[in-house]
């Protein structure tokens, strides 16, 4: 991968757009060999983004249709429920698909992925079809499905940030990366929520055809080609508690209500009547990380919220979030995000006809 491609070139916009644009098909270099087959397998209760977006990806990669063959199926070869959606209809019955004319297997994702992983003929199916493809992806919690397979053991992986450590409870024989938009092992990928399937499919377009058809996708669709940070930056909290102390507790609570108060080890350890010592061992068994870093990636999450709701400077919201400097929350920002405060506020903050419409949510609010 490289870095993002340039939206517009240096120099003044041309006004005869006049803030339309036209959105060309991508045209693809000459194939060589014969079509690979990209296979979507579906099922009762599938997002649909997840099938759209890699699909679309496939699709303005080859819109004369040279390079791919591109199709769904489903157990039964019967139509899919979706996520808030339509029912989808499907090419063929999985029961029907020669493994060996298989090149990609990509299975789907949905808030069924429970009934999924349990489906004994659909998992039974996706083993199979994985024994001959040279490729096995998933798209968010199509995860599961693939886990339930036995195709990830032993294998890191990766899913929705929300569905990450009951994937690692669910299948402890796997590898879980809570951070990664997407995790390929060898011939076995796995993507993180949604928008990540996009982010998977351009990687196999790359790997297939070279970074420029790959960069020329990205640009049609408007996205990046590769997105900067991790899932970390998509969370509402950096770290899910489950603090059996009281104490403790009550050390959490004072942090998320007031982040930019004094939280160094003295005082925590004070409010939760120990000492430093024993606090800092105690915190850190039951949280899993140092104090410290706890208090970091709350002051993170406080100034999150004013980033993407209001509109105050940067140097306001790192006082206002607890830290220092702006510097020292860009370092913070870049540690446990990946990304600089401008750029986060750049990606997920609110147009400013639209800021400060309704107080910035903090970060105890959330819970």
């Amino acid at each position: 991968m490289t870095d993002n491609p340039q939206i517009r070139p240096p120099g003044q916009r041309r006004s005869q757009r006049h803030g339309s644009a036209l959105l060309r098909a991508v045209d693809p270099p000459e194939p060589s060999l014969p079509r690979p087959r990209i296979l979507f397998v579906l099922w009762n209760g599938v997002r649909m983004l997840d099938v759209a977006g890699p699909l679309e990806v496939f699709g303005v990669a080859d819109p004369s249709s040279t390079l791919y063959r591109i199709e769904t199926a489903s157990v039964g070869g019967r139509d899919v429920t979706t996520v808030r959606g339509p029912d989808l209809g499907v090419d063929c019955a999985l029961e029907d698909v020669d493994a060996d004319d298989v090149d990609t297997v990509v299975v789907a994702g949905g808030l069924a992925y429970v009934a999924a992983a349990e489906d004994e003929a659909l998992v039974a199916e996706v083993r199979r079809l994985a024994g001959g493809a040279r490729r096995v992806t998933s798209v968010c919690t199509g995860a599961f499905v693939l886990a339930a397979a036995g195709l990830l053991d032993g294998r890191r992986a990766t899913t929705h940030w929300a569905r990450c450590a009951e994937l690692a409870e669910t299948y402890p024989d796997l590898i879980v990366d809570e951070d990664a938009i997407f995790v390929r092992e060898g011939r076995i990928s796995t993507s993180a929520g949604v928008t990540a399937g996009i982010d998977l499919a351009l990687a196999l377009v790359e790997e297939d055809h070279g970074i420029e058809l790959a960069r020329r996708v990205a640009k049609a669709l408007v996205v990046f080609m590769q997105r900067p940070g991790g899932q970390s930056q998509f969370s509402v909290r950096a770290q899910v508690t489950n603090a059996r102390h009281e104490n403790l507790r009550k050390v959490l609570d004072a942090i998320a209500k007031d982040p930019a108060n004094d939280h160094s080890a003295a005082t925590m350890a004070g409010t939760a009547s120990m000492s430093v010592r024993h606090f800092t061992r105690l915190f850190t068994e039951e949280v899993g990380v140092p104090p410290a870093q706890y208090v970091e990636q709350a002051r993170v999450e406080a100034a999150k919220a004013l980033l993407e709701l209001g509109n105050d400077g940067l140097d306001l919201v790192a006082k206002r979030a607890g830290f220092r400097s702006p510097e020292t929350m860009r370092r913070a920002f870049l540690r446990v995000l990946g990304v600089s405060p401008g750029a986060y506020r750049g990606r997920f903050g609110r147009p400013a006809v639209y800021r400060d419409r309704e107080p910035p949510m903090m970060w105890g609010g959330y819970l």
